[in-house]
């Protein structure tokens, strides 16, 4: 039975991560596994106090915010699993999901990444079933079932799929050790596409197993619509295609972005009264213009742009 490192980052949610520890202590059914939390610089440190009620779980406190790859990354760096599963915070887990997700590694060695599928924790509708591949013109996909009610019409699917989940996602140590862990300079949103994408190009499969389930608290972290989800989500989305589009699509894909993407935005924020993100979206374009696809950014959380951001109410869809 191979080792199971779970790797979950906290920021400021010391009850929605202890809901997590108490599903695997109750419900899952996979034992030979180490259950490893990353506190990524929550302003109250939680983990004095986790180390005296968790003692079979190891904590590590890292004193600033790396976001999502960051906070995985030094989690990784104390894993000694085969399989490292990569899960947020905000979900809860079904009894056999890593018995499940274990069982496709073992018995499918070219695959390097594989997701569950995702509910919603409170609906108990499809959050994810599988992505279809990115296309590079316009830096859009289509998540597969979402939305859907759950009536068992994926569950049989074990197989290739465009992308992983980050929400959820055990991947192989080797294909880290191949590729290298996940880019932090995206900080938030991407990165695992990115991920996906660099592993496949060391020759591994990215897979789902539709059998395997998880629930989802979706957006806990940073709320249903912020401008810090509105400058990563924009910023990430061009970036991503920088780092893997041939490079002749670029040029392309940067005239769609520029003179329809922007408008409609630009004008949707004005009709929905957000006009505050304005300028969030244009910082997060002007940023792929001023850095190289390899260039890090210090987040400062007292930025003007990310202040008080649940002021700001609205649609969180992306459709353009």
């Amino acid at each position: 039975m191979k080792l199971v490192s779970v790797i979950t980052v906290n920021f400021n949610q010391p009850r929605v991560t202890e809901e997590l520890l108490l599903s695997f202590s109750l419900i899952n059914n996979y034992s030979n596994l180490e259950i490893i939390v990353v506190d990524n610089g929550s302003v109250i440190n939680p983990v004095p106090e986790w180390e005296k009620k968790y003692p079979s779980v190891k904590f590590i406190r890292s004193e600033k915010n790396s976001g999502f790859a960051g906070g995985n990354n030094l989690g990784f760096t104390f894993a000694r699993g085969d399989y490292i599963f990569f899960v947020n915070n905000d979900t809860e887990v079904t009894k056999s999901l890593l018995t499940k997700l274990v069982s496709t590694l073992d018995e499918n060695p070219s695959v390097g990444i594989i997701s569950p599928k995702i509910l919603y924790y409170q609906s108990r509708i499809i959050q994810y079933a599988g992505y279809t591949p990115l296309n590079y013109l316009t830096a859009r996909n289509k998540c597969i079932g979402q939305f859907e009610n759950d009536n068992g019409q994926y569950d049989k699917y074990m197989g290739k799929t465009g992308y992983a989940h980050g929400a959820a996602m055990m991947v192989r140590r080797h294909a880290i050790d191949k590729a290298g862990m996940m880019a932090e300079n995206f900080f938030l949103y991407y990165e695992e596409l990115d991920w996906c994408e660099r592993i496949r190009k060391q020759g591994y499969q990215i897979w789902v197993n539709l059998q395997a389930a998880i629930y989802h608290k979706e957006s806990t972290s940073v709320g249903k619509q912020s401008s810090l989800k509105e400058y990563y989500m924009n910023r990430n989305r061009m970036l991503i295609v920088r780092k893997h589009a041939p490079m002749f699509v670029y040029p392309v894909f940067l005239i769609y972005f520029l003179c329809l993407v922007t408008p409609i935005k630009i004008i949707r924020y004005l009709r929905l009264g957000q006009a505050p993100f304005i300028p969030v979206f244009g910082k997060a374009i002007w940023w792929n213009f001023t850095h190289k696809t390899t260039s890090q950014e210090i987040f400062d959380p007292s930025h003007s742009l990310f202040r008080n951001p649940e002021k700001i109410q609205g649609n969180t869809k992306h459709p353009a």
